[in-house]
């Protein structure tokens, strides 16, 4: 709503003029932008950071190195024999194993990491300003949380594994090669 006076000749006000503008497409164009930005940002299944996002994190994560020399590792995370569960069990409790592997891995983070589906059943965490054993303590427990985790489908208990990668950024790595190292240290 615009309000402006309405004066007479000797400048007294002697009303007002008002005008509306329906605003309501633009509340809509917001709510959609968001739900937008989400679905950019999100996996739909595990509604943890999606591949893009982790991307764009490993990005500034890395700039940050270079720039003011911030270290960060990275933890390449599997689920072990996955193809193997998804053909026992069946493709929704498959999917039930991924939500519960994402929400192990984001409860348990540090509020400062960052966890997200790579793809599949792969997942990554950014940790920021860890030391080596310090990342090998984070590697190490998210192994055991998520190993003593379970679901429950069809009145079975079922339990998985997962195997990590994990490697600090060193001088001269690119993010290619801090990837593909820590995807290497995971076999």
């Amino acid at each position: 709503v615009r309000v402006s006076q309405l004066p007479d000749e000797q400048g007294n006000v002697i009303g007002g003029i008002e005008m509306f503008t329906d605003i309501s497409s633009q509340k809509a164009n917001a709510l959609r932008l968001r739900d937008l930005e989400q679905m950019a940002q999100l996996d739909n299944l595990t509604q943890m950071a999606n591949r893009n996002y982790l991307e764009r994190e490993l990005e500034a994560r890395h700039a940050d190195y270079e720039t003011n020399e911030v270290p960060y590792g990275l933890l390449f995370i599997d689920i072990d024999h996955f193809k193997r569960f998804n053909d026992c069990y069946g493709h929704a409790a498959g999917d039930e194993v991924l939500r519960f592997v994402a929400a192990t891995l984001t409860n348990n983070s540090r509020p400062f990491d960052i966890f997200g589906r790579w793809g599949g059943e792969e997942f990554m965490g950014i940790v920021r300003n860890a030391p080596k054993k310090e990342l090998e303590i984070i590697a190490a427990r998210t192994i055991k949380l998520v190993e003593a985790s379970y679901l429950t489908v069809d009145a079975h208990k079922l339990q998985v594994t997962i195997s990590v990668g994990a490697t600090i950024v060193q001088p001269g790595d690119s993010i290619p090669d801090v990837v593909n190292r820590a995807d290497a240290c995971m076999y």
